[in-house]
């Protein structure tokens, strides 16, 4: 796998899929969304992998989109390619027929946190914090989170959430239910191997049945949401209000 992306198998069959742009926490370049794709299109397809679990190298899971070496789509088939790509890891994510474990360290922003949410399973740092920042941009989230994130804290929080850009705690974020487990620093990453160890010595067609059908129930609105998103995305980005706030970022 390719730099910004490392996938790894151990012999229990424990995939470790860890975002490797620590120099820039993890933010979301076309490589690396590319790069996650296919590690988790692989990782989905290979029979020897029982389990995933999904991490960043460094200080932060994901901050989102990496407005700092931005390439801005000018035209809007340019924007659709950019969206896609985008939505199209949230399949291979939310979408695979393996078990995710997201063991979210460090900051976990826009893109970063709707991959968090994407996870099957969460377990977060306790100095982990997380945010939707997408509307001071004048973007849009994506991920499928406008019919995940009502469902998951309800429709006010998630105005909140959304509309505010508020940040919260790994402890805010647990009892909302968007934070299954909150460890220590030190213990994230062993925790979410005991857990992914207890999945992998299940079989493995029952847990992806399981996943498959409590998908189908939980998830029946994923793909309108997917699409209408792509769409709000696209017209985002093609806003003269957003490309200048982007480039003025850019040049701080």
């Amino acid at each position: 796998m390719t730099s910004t992306v490392l996938s790894d198998r151990d012999t229990s069959g424990i995939r470790t899929i860890t975002l490797n742009r620590p120099e820039r926490l993890n933010a979301m370049s076309v490589a690396l969304i590319g790069d996650l794709t296919a590690a988790l299109t692989e990782a989905g397809c290979d029979a020897a992998t029982r389990v995933i679990i999904l991490t960043g190298a460094g200080r932060a899971f994901c901050a989102g989109d990496d407005l700092k070496d931005h390439a801005h789509p000018k035209d809007e088939a340019a924007a659709r390619v950019v969206v896609e790509r985008i939505q199209q890891a949230t399949r291979a994510l939310s979408g695979n027929p393996k078990l995710v474990i997201g063991a979210i360290n460090g900051w976990a922003v826009g893109g970063g946190f709707e991959w968090a949410i994407n996870c099957d399973l969460s377990i977060w740092s306790e100095t982990a914090k997380a945010f939707f920042p997408e509307l001071e941009w004048g973007l849009f989230v994506t991920g499928g989170v406008t019919a995940l994130l009502p469902a998951m804290v309800g429709l006010t929080k998630a105005r909140e959430m959304l509309y505010l850009g508020e940040k919260y705690t790994a402890a805010e974020l647990h009892e909302l239910g968007l934070a299954w487990k909150v460890v220590s620093p030190d213990d994230l990453m062993p925790a979410a191997r005991s857990v992914a160890a207890r999945i992998a010595t299940l079989p493995p067609q029952a847990v992806a049945d399981m996943k498959r059908a409590l998908d189908r129930s939980a998830h029946l609105n994923l793909e309108s949401a997917l699409q209408a998103e792509t769409e709000a995305t696209i017209r985002g980005f093609l806003d003269p209000e957003t490309t200048k706030r982007i480039a003025e970022f850019a040049k701080s």
